[in-house]
């Protein structure tokens, strides 16, 4: 099991109790067991009930992030109405590991007479083309494949959808609701598409509009999937019906009517530099506008229902609590350069980045280094307690205070051995990769030519070499 592996990492400095009425307690040696959070004051040991705390801010990890972002859950779209001779028409136009461009070319000229069957063997062929290119990672040229068929064929529900899907994974929700809208036409009924509708509005931040679409899409068909997107989509509508708003070119945030207008606008502008870096550095630029949440702690909390020690969440929408803040604090600023990170580290990847690297990309960018923690690392890691990368691939929202502290740690640690030995491009060209690898350690061997085992190794060097000279 993961958990077993994990070390708490240790400092002298105090921490910070956090109350869910907006209240902060520094102090020192702060504990927690089922029902209380104890702490070490100048007065003695005190003890407060947990059911009024809402997290625990540790020295070594002031803001601790769940980047839980992802593409949203699709259904699987309705297969191409078969035409006659699909299955050589499909092995005509992929064969040899490629597409035969020629022979869809050639499709195209026996289409013009305007025979049905023509038609829908160009439009076949193209999808056939797309189907292949998805497998290969390319999205982009498959976007086109699905594009083509479409003049062929604009009323097959199949390639609408498929062509929707595709713009979800790379987060064009505006562009997806393009093909959307026209299957709705041709398929009015259609609770794949009712429900595809919901995630390209939600993703577009749309909230009214996913509501609506989702509940038909219940109403269609009872799912699991819809359900639970369904209600995730009215507790937000419900918190933030009498937020504020505001916008910027990439950014669009809504904000608790407590918090001070001014320092809206002073995080939009933090935002909008930290975006040019991350642009600049990831060689990378989200194509939607990125929904910004700021809550009371309690709001916090109730939507977000993430454990104590995480002290703001990405889930697709920047979800931060910025209670009794009135400007942006250095701490603040952090935490917004660690979540925007996640947004661009996930659309570039197709939202197939390891746990791992995205909380060690998001800390190195936020200004994080391993200083303090590389003692303690290489104790471990002289005790063989690494644990495997592998391990480290998927969610952390299960893990301890203690197991949370260490994952980030040597993710953070991870990513810095990979920037010392070939800057923040190795990153740059490994996310590139992570779109289309079967797999995270698949990507960083065709990437960095290294395995899980052998990036270890790595990191155990680099901290030994940097920190414990």
């Amino acid at each position: 099991m993961i958990a077993t592996l994990w070390l708490a990492v240790s400092s002298a400095a105090a921490d910070t109790i956090v109350l869910k009425n907006g209240r902060r307690i520094t102090a020192d040696n702060v504990t927690e067991d089922g029902s209380h959070v104890t702490y070490q004051t100048p007065a003695g040991q005190m003890s407060i009930p947990k059911s009024i705390v809402a997290r625990v801010e540790h020295d070594d990890f002031t803001y601790r992030s769940a980047a839980t972002a992802s593409a949203p859950p699709l259904v699987s779209p309705p297969e191409m109405e078969p035409v006659r001779g699909y299955e050589d028409v499909a092995a005509r136009a992929v064969h040899g590991d490629s597409v035969d461009y020629a022979y869809i070319a050639q499709l195209e000229t026996d289409s013009r007479s305007g025979d049905s069957a023509a038609v829908a063997k160009v439009a076949a062929a193209h999808h056939a083309a797309a189907q292949f290119l998805v497998g290969k990672g390319d999205t982009d040229a498959a976007i086109q494949q699905y594009r083509q068929a479409l003049v062929f064929a604009p009323e097959n529900t199949g390639l609408l959808l498929n062509l929707a899907i595709l713009y979800l994974r790379e987060s064009q929700f505006s562009a997806a609701l393009d093909p959307l809208e026209r299957a709705r036409r041709v398929s009015p009924d259609s609770a794949d598409v009712a429900k595809l509708m919901g995630w390209a509005y939600y993703g577009a931040n749309k909230m009214n509009e996913a509501i609506q679409a989702w509940t038909r899409a219940e109403h269609l068909r009872p799912d699991p999937e819809v359900e639970q997107a369904l209600a995730k989509a009215q507790r937000d509508q419900a918190e933030e019906e009498s937020y504020r708003e505001g916008e910027t070119a990439h950014f669009d945030l809504k904000y608790y009517g407590g918090a001070a207008p001014d320092l809206a606008r002073e995080l939009l502008r933090v935002l909008e530099e930290d975006f040019r870096d991350l642009e600049s550095q990831l060689d990378y630029t989200p194509v939607e506008a990125i929904p910004v949440i700021l809550y009371t702690e309690q709001g916090f909390a109730d939507i977000t229902r993430a454990p104590g020690w995480v002290g703001a969440l990405n889930d697709g929408r920047l979800r931060i609590p910025v209670q009794g803040l009135t400007h942006v604090t250095p701490e603040l600023a952090r935490v917004l350069k660690h979540e925007l990170t996640h947004s661009f580290v996930g659309q570039k990847s197709h939202y197939r980045a390891p746990t791992w690297l995205q909380e060690g990309v998001a800390q190195w960018m936020e200004g994080r280094r391993s200083s303090s923690e590389a003692g303690a690392l290489m104790d471990r890691a002289g005790r063989g307690l690494v644990p495997s990368l592998g391990a480290m691939d998927g969610s952390w929202m299960g893990l301890s205070n203690d197991a949370a502290a260490f994952a980030y740690a040597w993710s953070l640690a991870v990513v810095e051995s990979i920037i010392d030995a070939g800057g923040v491009t190795d990153i740059s060209r490994l996310l590139d990769q992570l779109a289309s690898a079967p797999s995270a350690e698949i990507a960083l061997k065709e990437t960095l030519r290294l395995s899980y085992d052998d990036l270890n190794q790595q990191t155990v060097a680099y901290l030994k070499r940097a920190y414990l000279r």
